[in-house]
């Protein structure tokens, strides 16, 4: 391990930083920890379950994947927290193991029994009457087998290259011709649903996996052999890959060739039940040559991100949180054109998933019909299958409005989706911009120019998180939609450069804009509380992000925290800020919940002039230096108003609170775990009211009930030390 120092303080730099990818290990436990919770509805615990399995998959395809490549590159250089890539393999494969080896548990004491008591059961075939089997054998070969493609392995018929995720069952067999053992792959299709009713059962109450009815039914793919072993198995690749972009043509062309190679790319993990072994699974081992510390052995099911199907299927309401549907922002209930509504207001703050994504997408659909709008400019990053967002860009292309689009199509695993998009556009009429060469194009902003009176106006919608209907409704996110010229001006701007090769102000007029100066804005702020901060008069910063890694940025937070700055960091996922001990102006919290957390929200006190940013940049050189983000000012006084009763309930949730400690291990509330009952400090709860408020009385009065709310001092438990050593689980 590194002795690195910080020249300021002769500090240790391990006691400064958290190694990123354990970090985020120890996230992905606070999101597996959701599945162990009483207090949650029994489907949405599974849904946590799926979650934790999801993320992890993606660990593997990047940073595992990243970090192996460094190991074979021999680039052996440590992180800013001192540990080497080998050193952070070991340590990684230690907690997946204990992560893994608990979400099993929790699957098969805790979730699935839980669903036997309501009557969901998932049973085997060999488990089921004779009848029940003939039929499911019925079902397979009228559904399931025209499907299956038997891949064999000979000399004729080399190792194929197998997907990567899907479930594979490895088989040994003699055929009637030979004496030697032959092998063969069968694929288990995700094209298919993955948990089959049993027949003569009630609807949503008896299934089996998908798997066990090929398995059981091997003998009709391979007629004529003796099949010796088999047993299902699942491959993750290395999907960490880079593009060289030198033009926008050349850009396009490469991803698509990028896309083709990855299912040829490296495995990077093999996961196999507990009771694999024998012959077929020496031979299996041998023909992947994987080092041993990336196969897992689990306890099966494989893939359980896949339980969300049966999340579905249940059919059991009762067992999921009670819906909240959205409310529309009370200032477009005033106005039937969208753009009277923030002319009349000047700005309005659009939150979702508490308030709808609808006027976002009313935007647009009343800019592609508006016979005054000239022309509309936007940025995607990610959008949904069936996007409302890009049929509204197409319909406005269509009608002759100037429409302009800067597609990121290196948004990874979006690739080949934004490409389809990017094309439909262009068809259209749409003027299609294929990101920017050398970053990612990751800020979220549309503006649309009209003809109003004989002059032209600006409106604009600047946001935390991404244009897609269907995220909106899971993500919690912060936006704005204004008319104000200063904030219209600086995007026109930003377009300009992102579409053409205008250079960047010098100075913008209200934005801050990577990779040009939003590091060196970010660092002005906590700068400027440093100079004013005094020991009766301490400066005072809130920081509210998904993940928070950059060097520069955290010793520069460690130098205010040294100054006497009250600092508060809400991070849900990576923190690679390791808290001192003894640094009691330092608070660290992560909140991971019903909603998944995604806005970027800034505080500083500023001497007494307040002043509040929202962002899509996380702060990680990534974001700060090798994408496109936007930092973006708030200046309503209500809406000010609503951002900092956000940030104070949630620094005082007593239900889902995590506080992370000098020791970089986080504490939990002991109201949810140890109880489990819903604490009466819920951060959700009263964001949910707040939008309901402000639905019911525009004048903002019965937002004052929550002004002052009691702020009842969370009580955590150390994390146990025989169920979450090395910190964080």
């Amino acid at each position: 391990m590194s002795t690195k120092k910080n020249k300021q303080n002769e500090t240790p730099d391990s006691e400064l930083f958290i190694s990123r990818e354990l970090s985020w290990l120890d996230f992905n436990s606070r999101v597996l920890d959701e599945a162990f919770c009483p207090a949650n509805p029994l489907l949405e615990r599974l849904k946590f379950i799926a979650i934790f399995s999801s993320n992890l998959d993606e660990f593997f395809m990047v940073r595992i994947a990243g970090l192996r490549q460094l190991v074979k590159m021999e680039q052996n250089l440590p992180d800013p927290a001192g540990n080497r890539p080998a050193d952070q393999l070991a340590a990684a494969r230690r907690k997946i193991e204990r992560l893994v080896k608990r979400q099993y548990s929790c699957l098969h004491e805790e979730i699935l029994p839980g669903l036997e008591r309501h009557g969901v059961r998932l049973s085997r075939p060999a488990d089921l009457s004779s009848t029940q089997r003939a039929e499911l054998t019925g079902y397979f070969t009228t559904q399931v087998l025209p499907v299956l493609t038997p891949l064999a392995v000979d000399q004729a018929h080399p190792f194929p290259i197998l997907n990567s995720g899907a479930i594979e069952i490895a088989v040994s067999m003699k055929p009637a011709d030979r004496k030697k053992l032959v092998y063969a792959f069968v694929e288990v299709p995700d094209v298919l649903p993955r948990f089959i009713e049993v027949p003569g059962m009630q609807p949503g109450r008896t299934f089996v996996l998908l798997e066990d009815v090929i398995m059981d039914n091997l003998g009709a793919l391979f007629s004529g052999c003796e099949i010796e072993e088999f047993f299902p198995f699942r491959v993750t690749r290395d999907m960490d890959f880079s593009v060289e972009d030198e033009g926008a043509e050349d850009l396009l062309q490469s991803i698509e060739k990028k896309l083709l190679q990855r299912r040829h790319r490296e495995p990077i993990r093999v996961e196999v039940l507990t009771n694999t072994r024998g012959p077929l699974a020496r031979w299996l081992e041998q023909e992947f040559r994987l080092d041993e510390q990336f196969w897992y052995a689990v306890r099966g099911p494989l893939h359980l991100k896949q339980f969300f199907e049966l999340v579905g299927k249940a059919r059991l309401p009762e067992l999921l949180e009670p819906a909240w549907p959205a409310v529309e922002p009370a200032a477009f209930s005033e106005h039937c054109s969208v753009f009277d509504a923030i002319s009349a207001k000047g700005t309005i703050l659009v939150a979702p998933p508490f308030h709808s994504f609808s006027p976002v997408v009313r935007l647009l659909q009343q800019a592609a019909d508006d016979p005054d709008v000239l022309a509309i400019k936007q940025t995607l990053y990610r959008v949904s299958g069936n996007s409302p967002v890009v049929r509204s860009l197409q319909r406005a292309a269509e009608n002759g409005k100037q429409v302009t689009v800067v597609v990121e199509l290196k948004a990874r695993f979006d690739e080949g989706n934004n490409i389809a998009w990017a094309r439909l556009l262009e068809e259209s009429g749409a003027h299609v911009v294929y990101g920017v060469a050398g970053l990612k194009v990751h800020s979220k902003a549309l503006l649309v120019v009209r003809r109003e009176d004989g002059a032209i106006r600006r409106y604009v919608h600047l946001s935390t998180g991404n244009y897609n209907d269907k995220t909106a409704a899971l993500y919690t996110d912060l936006g704005i939609m204004s008319s104000d010229p200063d904030l219209c001006f600086d995007v026109a701007n930003l377009f300009n450069v992102l579409s053409g090769y205008s250079s960047p102000p010098a100075e913008w007029r209200k934005i801050a804009a990577s990779p040009f100066d939003l590091r060196r804005q970010a660092m002005r702020l906590i700068e400027r509380e440093i100079a004013n901060s005094t020991p009766d008069r301490p400066g005072r910063i809130i920081a509210k992000m998904n993940s928070l890694s950059d060097e520069k940025m955290i010793r520069l937070l460690h130098k205010a925290a040294d100054a006497g700055v009250e600092i508060d960091l809400i991070v849900r996922g990576i923190c690679c800020y390791k808290p001192r001990a003894g640094q009691e102006n330092v608070r660290i919290i992560s909140i991971v919940d019903r909603y998944l957390e995604h806005s970027r929200l800034f505080y500083f006190f500023n001497n007494g002039d307040e002043e509040y940013y929202l962002s899509s940049a996380d702060w990680m050189y990534r974001n700060l230096d090798k994408r496109v983000e936007l930092l973006f000012p708030i200046e309503d006084e209500k809406i000010r108003g609503i951002l900092m009763r956000l940030l104070e309930f949630q620094l005082n949730d007593t239900d889902k609170l995590r506080r992370l400690q000098a020791s970089g291990s986080y504490t939990r509330s002991m109201a949810e775990h140890y109880t489990g009952a819903r604490s009466q400090y819920n951060s959700y709860r009263y964001l949910k009211e707040l939008a309901g408020a402000e639905m019911r009385d525009v004048t903002g009065e019965a937002l004052k009930v929550f002004t002052s709310p009691e702020r009842p001092v969370p009580t955590f438990a150390e994390d146990d030390d025989d169920e979450f050593e090395d910190g964080g689980e």
